[in-house]
This record gives C-alpha cells, structure tokens and sequence, in this order.
C-alpha cells in the first residue's frame, strides 16, 4: 500500500443538510468523515425525514473534536460526548448537540452513507459558486 494523503479541509464530498454537513474523504479504502452539528441539530428532525428510518441505522467510530453531542440509543440509553471523548455509536440511535457550540467530530466507520441523500459533491458546489459569481460579480 502507497503512503497517502488527503485533507478534510478539501473534501472529496460534502453532503449538507438541515443544521449541518459532512465533509468526506476516502483513502487507503476507508472513508473518513468530518461532521459539524450547529446548534439546534437533532439526527431525528434534519435527517430522518431524508433517509426515512426510525433511527440513524450507521454505526459510527468517532473521535469528538469539539461541542457537545448526546446521544439516545433506541433501547433507551443514553450517553453525552465532550471534546476528547472517542465513541462506539451501534446501528439505531439518535443523537443531538448540546449547548450552544457547534459539535465536530472525525467518524472513521458510518460515514460511507451517511446522508447520502443530501450529498452535494464539491464539484457541483464549486460550479455554483462560480455561477453565482458569474451572475453577481
């Protein structure tokens, strides 16, 4: 296997969504995911009417890079992540920020179709900036 690089800061993919994105990218065969919650954000109002499941069915492997985020499995059990904590979110949960920070985490399992539905690649958000440019400057 080649020594690689890539940075989240230049994703593959970025998918948005109500209250947040994922910003994607995939090397070594793994996707790894960088997620940002804004305030308000909760799994079951911004993407349960996209994917259209009861619960988050994507089990996730994460690292909580900053804010807050509870988590409510659907057996009942729930779990508040701070900056530093790393986690093992099981298929069938939902999940919330906490506060009035933005909540970052790195997730290196889940990520592969996690809102899929919402996903907006980058190229296609690059020809809208440059349309948008175009149009206005």
């Amino acid at each position: 296997m080649p020594l690689e690089k890539k940075s989240l800061n230049s994703p593959d993919e970025i998918r948005i969504f109500p209250k947040g994105k994922v910003e994607l990218v995939t090397i070594g065969g793994i996707t790894f995911g960088r997620g940002t919650f804004e305030p308000g954000w909760k799994w079951s109002e911004s993407l349960k009417p996209i994917v259209k499941t009861k619960s988050c069915k994507a089990p996730h492997t994460q690292y909580h890079v900053a804010g807050r985020l509870r988590v409510r499995m659907d057996d009942g059990t729930e779990e508040e992540f701070c900056p530093g904590d790393v986690s093992v979110l099981p298929s069938g949960h939902d999940a919330w920020v906490v506060g009035d920070e933005p909540a970052v985490v790195i997730d290196i399992t889940g990520m592969t179709h996690y809102a899929e539905k919402a996903k907006k690649k980058r190229e296609e958000r690059n020809s809208v900036a440059k349309f948008g440019l175009d149009l206005f400057g």
